[in-house]
């Protein structure tokens, strides 16, 4: 058996909550090693919203999704966090108190005293379309997600579906793209009426083209899009010139390893308690989107909030004899020297 890397905390997930998970540890002392299954940091805002603005993250008015990750990756870097990307956690076995085993997929082995589960929903794909064929387009004219705005420059775009992704991409993605089409099986949108607004706007105004049907096939050789073939409401079925395609049809979420850990489950999400963010496992946490409790909101400053409390438990496993006092930044020299600002 490869011989184990040992730590204070592994993090299982990479994305804005295990990121800043690795600051609140850091300011105890606490040694953190991080593990994605992505071949990046960042999480769901780097793999699948980038450059995506974000408006609720507190005294932060607009962000990208990728802004953030690379403003919190700043704010952990003086405390030299270990990150092993591209492998999955498949198990974590109990074996000291505190104690912990984790293997990945790739053999990796950590023994860490505690463990904080930052894995978002669990392991997510893109929901794909039941469209005969796609597979022939995706990743060179058929994609599930943005990750640069410049690669549908002066492209004939098609945007499928009716929820947030789907609007708020051809809102943001208009001013540049040579023309959109918005495909939608019902003139009924489940997005935020703002700008549900902004879109019927830019049809009013001939700036943007909206069909409502469904699209049954595609056309085009060698994976590049030329068209799309959409049925809509009253049985015709057009041909669309279409040269990229986006479909938002939702993630497929699973639980994936995390179900066999042990831990306690409610709706396939993990239980937590909300004095210290810990799941049925002592020593085991769940931050972010994964856990569940009740009044739980999914949004990244919860998951923050949740990071802070559990740090603060988490250095009573790692440092059982030490006394844990409670700093303020502003305002403890100590805090201070161990961010470099002092």
């Amino acid at each position: 058996m490869t011989d184990p890397i040992k730590t204070d905390a592994l993090i299982i997930g990479a994305g804005p909550c295990g990121l800043f998970a690795v600051f609140e540890l850091g300011l105890l002392d606490i040694k953190a090693h991080v593990v994605d299954v992505l071949d990046k940091v960042g999480g769901q805002c780097a793999e699948l919203y980038p450059e995506k603005p974000i408006y609720d993250i507190p005294a932060v008015p607009r962000i990208t999704g990728q802004g953030l990750v690379d403003a919190l990756m700043e704010q952990i870097a003086p405390f030299g966090p270990t990150f092993r990307l591209g492998e999955m956690v498949e198990t974590v076995e109990k074996i000291g108190d505190p104690l912990f085993r984790c293997t990945t997929d790739r053999g990796t082995v950590f023994e860490a005293k505690v463990v904080v589960i930052a894995a978002g929903g669990g392991s997510f794909q893109p929901k794909r379309p039941p469209i005969k064929g796609i597979e022939a387009f995706e990743d060179s004219s058929v994609f599930y997600a943005v990750r640069k705005m410049e690669a549908f420059r002066d492209k004939r775009l098609m945007i499928v579906g009716g929820g947030d992704s789907a609007l708020d991409w051809v809102v943001n993605l208009h001013p540049i793209a040579h023309r959109i089409t918005l495909v939608h099986r019902r003139d009924e949108f489940r997005a935020a009426p703002a700008t549900v607004d902004k879109m019927r706007a830019l049809v009013a105004e001939r700036k943007m083209d909206l069909i409502i049907g469904q699209v049954m096939g595609l056309d085009g050789e060698g994976g590049a899009l030329e068209a799309a073939l959409v049925k809509t409401t009253d049985g015709r079925v057009i041909e669309v010139l279409c040269e990229a395609m986006l479909p938002f049809f939702g993630l497929t979420m699973k639980l994936g390893p995390v179900a066999g850990w042990g831990v306690a489950l409610k709706d396939n999400l993990v239980a937590v308690d909300t004095e210290r963010f810990e799941t049925s496992v002592p020593g085991l946490f769940a931050i972010g989107d994964i856990n569940t409790y009740p009044g739980k909101l999914k949004l990244i400053l919860s998951g923050f909030h949740e990071g802070a409390l559990m740090a603060q438990a988490a250095a009573r496993y790692v440092f059982p004899e030490k006394r844990v006092v409670f700093q303020y930044t502003t305002s403890s020299t100590s805090l201070q020297k161990k961010l470099g600002v002092a």
